[in-house]
This record gives structure tokens, sequence and C-alpha cells, in this order.
């Protein structure tokens, strides 16, 4: 049988999702879980890699197994064998022709700024302090230049595998609720560090150190050299997958939000 897993994290405690021999990784934790209840070695596939310190909300993954179990089963037994920094939302069983990276139609993250004098406290790790004031409008304006089909090289990380460097983003949306800056996402894929890149960048828009027309030069110029810096990891969530109606996947995860 096939299974797919939506799976949310907090990705402080682990060098990003994929697995690695010399650090703790989400990727280990779950198949370690998932072996367990299965009792036999179990290999996992998922939506979209995240990095160090990256979160997940809604993260898709799909593994095969011939243990005998049912769905209550896998999501409970799983859970209990998870430490608390990961957990399963749900399990089901898919079609053989499901596949959690290839079968996506879209991924959606959302980057949280906490825009105000002083530094958090209690959400630290979870969202990223910018303590100069930033004009989401223009912001806006510098996105709006991202929204279509186009080469990324400008956005991409320079030890990205990825074969080439063209996306196409579908929404790009900056809102503030209060002192909270949301940055939303969504594109058919995602290059390596490609979000972090953008949100580096409309951060010189923000403090109007950039006019909103440089994001157009920037698709341009194609030289990640000539765009921001990397923003840090720890305000990136990745949300939710899109896939086909056919696969009768549970409606996807919301965005998360804090108002404190």
């Amino acid at each position: 049988m096939k299974y797919a897993v939506c799976v949310e994290y907090d990705g402080t405690p682990f060098c990003g999702w994929q697995k690695l021999s010399h650090a703790p990784s989400v990727q280990e934790t779950v198949e370690k879980a998932l072996s367990t209840v299965a009792n036999h070695s179990v290999d996992i596939i998922c939506a979209g890699r995240t990095d160090s310190g990256v979160h997940g909300l809604g993260q898709i993954i799909h593994f095969d197994s011939d243990a005998n179990r049912d769905d209550k089963a896998w999501l409970l037994g799983g859970n209990t064998n998870l430490p608390f920094s990961v957990g399963f939302q749900w399990i089901t069983t898919v079609d053989n022709d499901f596949h959690a990276r290839f079968s996506a139609l879209d991924r959606r993250y959302r980057y949280i700024i906490l825009n105000r004098k002083m530094r958090p406290s209690l959400l630290h790790k979870q969202v990223v302090w910018y303590h100069r004031f930033l004009d989401e409008v223009k912001m806006q304006q510098a996105a709006d230049y991202l929204i279509g089909e186009f080469d990324f090289s400008s956005f991409r990380a320079a030890g990205c595998q990825a074969r080439h460097a063209k996306r196409e983003i579908k929404q790009l949306n900056i809102t503030r609720q209060g002192d909270y800056l949301y940055i939303d996402i969504c594109a058919n894929a995602f290059l390596h560090h490609m979000v972090r890149n953008i949100v580096g960048s409309l951060l010189d828009i923000g403090t109007r150190l950039k006019p909103p027309e440089w994001f157009s030069e920037l698709l341009l110029l194609k030289d990640r050299k000539q765009a921001g810096v990397t923003a840090p990891a720890h305000g990136l969530y990745f949300v939710n997958v899109t896939y086909p109606e056919k696969y009768l996947l549970p409606k996807a995860r919301p965005y998360p939000e804090f108002t404190l």
C-alpha cells in the first residue's frame, strides 16, 4: 500500500529536512517513527526539502508498506514515536501513481516578520525580528514584478542543484497585521533559498534603500550577487501543497498567524 502523510514540525532542533550522517534531520526522525510502526525499514519522499531552522506546517510525504495497519494505527503509532517537535496531522492511503513531489501542482510558503522596535522573547525562533519600519506597500509593488514564469537566477543559492532556474510564481502577497508582516508566496516549485533570497531583497525595498522597480532589473540581470541578503531561516514556514483533486487528500492547512 502507498500512504500520504501531512507532517508538521518545528525546524529549530533540526539541520533541515534531508537526512544527514552527522546531524539530526526531520526526514530521519519521521522514517524512524514509521519504521517502528511498520516493523520494517521505511523510506519517505517529501514534497519539498526545507533548510535548517525552517518550519513545516503542511509538509506532505509518501511511503510504501506491506504492513497490515489501518490509517489510525499509522497516525497514532507514528505520533507516539515522534518527538514533540514533529507530528503527523493526517495519513491516508493513495493511488500507486501518487508522488509527493512530482504530483504536486504548487507549494506555498509564509515568511513572518515581527516589525517593531523591541525584540521578541516568546517567538524568537518562530518569527524574524526587524526593528526598522518596513513599508509593505512598496514591498508589494516590488513583489508584483515576480508574478509569472521567469528565470529566478538572481534569487537562487550558489549551491542550488536544480537543472534550470525557471519557475512560476502564482501569488506573492505582503500583508500587515499590527506589528506582524506576512509574506505569502505560492509557486509551482522553488529553487534553493529562493524564498529567503526574495525576502532579503524585499527588506531593501521595505526600508526604501531600493525602489520597487529594482526587482524588474534583478530578473533581467540573473545574477545572485546583485540581489539582497538571504533572510534568516526561522521566519519561514512550508505551509501546504496542492495536488490534483483525484487523490482526495484532506484539506490543506491554513497559514500560521501570530497576534500577540
